[in-house]
């Protein structure tokens, strides 16, 4: 039998025609079982995809295009196998009957509660082309921001496993080759000398357990993180109490928390309702936590400033006053969304400086490691010289 009737016959297809532009073209799209299937395990599409499709979706929508053959037009743009197999599921759902935000929900591990509802209201109201520049403007920000995060400790990352390579070459290779000489003169050893010798045949005889054990410790906190939420509740906990990286980590989750809160209530959602979908698309549990607190307090009656104020510790005081400031004149949104711009400002600011503050500490964590083996290997070779007679 043909190969490609047997696969046609293996996975049937799925088959929806309808009519769009002002040529009354008709476009068909046909989506086989396989690709049900696929799109059942699909990954998630980058952040660069997303923001590909929702800024021009939105550009399309603005100018008038109907939605199908903005839709079509966006798939016809697209370069990935994958990200094309879900804008084509999109469609057949859309050319169906189906709303925008119903289908892009059957893809939540991929666009989010927020963007599916960020989604919903505009079509709700009319406004879906501004509620999806705030939707790319929302993903734009976030890569921004944590590409600016990775980028800034990709040079202490650096010195460090130099620092380790340094290391682990003078203890495994350099520093045995001396130790038979230390050891046959019979000569009491300066401390430094022994410790780093202990350190090398430790090394020598246990450094694959030792490398089991750390990858072992790795997945094991790794699948921890995953898999139970009061680790991971407590691990976020301990990150934000670190001295230098704490405050950062503040900084990176009120700039994305107080932007997504306000580009929702700009998109028209409800407070009561933009609070809990702050708190789903915030990643680090303690705010999450506390986020989900402000909802159940709002639902009460009380204002969101009066509980940041009880949390100077999550919640600076600048943050609490602002939004009191923006309660009081009906400007929330606005407040939030500045709010955000000034923390966004101060990640930015620390990882222009990492560099200059970090180098000088990691220089001399470096010179002082290598400095110490140094030292432990020229010492007993001095004293040796100094026994010696002509």
């Amino acid at each position: 039998m043909n190969k490609t009737l047997t696969k046609a016959l293996a996975f049937p297809r799925v088959c929806v025609s309808y009519i769009a532009g002002a040529g009354k073209k008709t476009y068909t799209y046909c989506l086989a079982l396989q690709d049900r299937v696929e799109l059942a395990s699909t990954p998630r599409l980058s952040v660069k995809e997303q923001t590909f499709f929702v800024k021009r979706l939105a550009f399309l929508v603005r100018a008038s295009v109907p939605i199908l053959e903005s839709l079509h037009m966006v798939s016809e743009q697209s370069t990935s196998r994958r990200y094309a197999r879900v804008i084509k599921k999109v469609i057949a759902d859309v050319a169906e009957g189906q709303s925008l935000a119903k289908s892009l929900g059957k893809f939540q591990h991929i666009f989010g509660d927020f963007g599916v509802n960020i989604v919903k209201v505009g079509e709700t109201s009319g406004t879906l082309s501004q509620n999806l520049d705030y939707l790319a403007d929302e993903l734009k920000k976030r890569s921004e921001l944590r590409s600016k995060i990775i980028s800034a400790f990709i040079y202490p990352v650096i010195i460090a496993c130099a620092t380790l390579a340094i290391t682990l070459f003078l203890m495994l290779y350099l520093f045995p080759k001396i130790t038979p000489i230390f050891s046959s003169l019979h000569m009491a050893l300066p401390l430094s000398t022994r410790i780093v010798m202990a350190v090398s045949v430790f090394l020598q005889n246990w450094w694959i357990p030792f490398l089991i054990f750390l990858v072992l410790f790795s997945i094991t906190v790794v699948t921890a993180l995953k898999r139970s939420k009061r680790f991971h509740f407590f691990f976020d906990q301990w990150m934000l109490s670190l001295p230098v990286l704490g405050p950062v980590v503040r900084s990176y989750n009120i700039a994305n928390a107080t932007r997504t809160l306000g580009l929702l209530l700009k998109s028209g959602v409800t407070l009561s309702a933009a609070l809990p979908l702050t708190a789903d698309t915030t990643k680090n549990l303690v705010y999450k936590a506390e986020f989900k607190k402000i909802a159940e307090s709002i639902n009460r009656g009380e204002r969101i400033s009066v509980h940041l104020q009880k949390k100077p510790i999550l919640f600076p005081e600048v943050m609490s006053q602002m939004t009191s400031i923006g309660e009081r004149s009906g400007n929330l949104s606005n407040t939030l969304v500045y709010l955000a711009e000034l923390y966004e400002g101060e990640v930015d600011d620390f990882t222009k400086n990492l560099s200059s503050l970090i180098e000088p500490a990691m220089m001399v964590t470096m010179g002082l490691v290598v400095g110490f083996i140094a030292v432990s290997i020229i010492t007993p070779i001095y004293g040796i010289t100094q026994n010696l007679h002509p």
